[in-house]
């Protein structure tokens, strides 16, 4: 278990980190997601924002305006570090400007410690641009990311990002050997529970935070499913948690 480092889930793939050494890290911060229990509105502490893709349901906008996210509207308040893939970092440059987010731009391989915690960024397998407030079609913001975080105490905690399975994660497991995977599991648009078993089991994690699941009928995977293909692939040792949206649980 992490030292005193806790996990709330808001609904489909919106997280809080609090690390024991009192960092609050925000992932992908769709608070207006209809299963949130916690408005945008309401968030008061960021110091680290992460943001894997420009998809509306991870910035935290509404399907035709990423101007209005949550993200953005967070960090003007907080001003955190936020860390990004090139092409996002180059539009939220120009999107917060005038105001005292640092905003670190990187890609997949790098690795940068940002109020004082380890972040590397890793690849995914997904899409990432989203309608503009023009309406002239998607605006391209980099490619789709996830995330390897090392916190305080050396535990590391992979968020894949929205993401299919992929033979690369066993790189991950062997060049940066996470303890904790936080991956999605609905389907549909990401991989289902077949598929994040086998990602975990390549991670080689001890535990699975599943997400980006529920929110919608179409996203219909669901954590029994994953443990049941844990146990059929002969990874049954693999935790799965489930914690209850809006509280926060401590990391394992």
């Amino acid at each position: 278990m992490a030292d005193g480092t806790t996990l709330t889930w808001y609904g489909h793939s919106c997280l809080e980190l609090r690390t024991g050494g009192g960092v609050v890290v925000l992932i992908d911060p769709w608070f207006g997601n209809p299963t949130s229990p916690r408005a945008a509105s309401d968030v008061t502490e960021c110091d680290l924002m992460l943001v894997s893709h420009g998809h509306f349901d991870h910035l935290g906008s509404g399907p035709r305006s990423v101007r209005d996210a949550d993200s953005l509207s967070i960090a003007r308040r907080t001003s955190p570090t936020w860390v990004a893939v090139h092409e996002l970092s180059l539009w939220l440059e120009t999107e917060l400007e005038g105001s005292e987010v640092e905003i670190i731009g990187m890609n997949k391989g790098g690795t940068v410690t940002a109020r004082g915690l380890s972040v590397t960024m890793v690849r995914a397998d997904h899409s990432a641009g989203d309608w503009s407030d023009a309406g002239e079609g998607p605006l391209y913001l980099g490619e789709p990311v996830g995330f390897v975080i090392g916190l305080e105490d050396g535990t590391r905690v992979v968020y894949t990002g929205d993401t299919d399975v992929m033979g690369d994660m066993d790189l991950v497991r062997q060049l940066h050997e996470p303890d904790v995977a936080i991956m999605p599991i609905g389907g549909h648009y990401t991989m289902g529970p077949a598929g994040a078993a086998r990602a975990a089991k390549m991670l080689g994690v001890r535990a699975v935070i599943p997400v980006h699941y529920g929110t919608f009928p179409i996203l219909a995977g669901t954590p029994d499913e994953l443990r049941s293909e844990l146990g059929r692939i002969g990874a049954g040792n693999i935790k799965v948690v489930t914690p209850d949206r809006g509280v926060a649980t401590p990391l394992p």
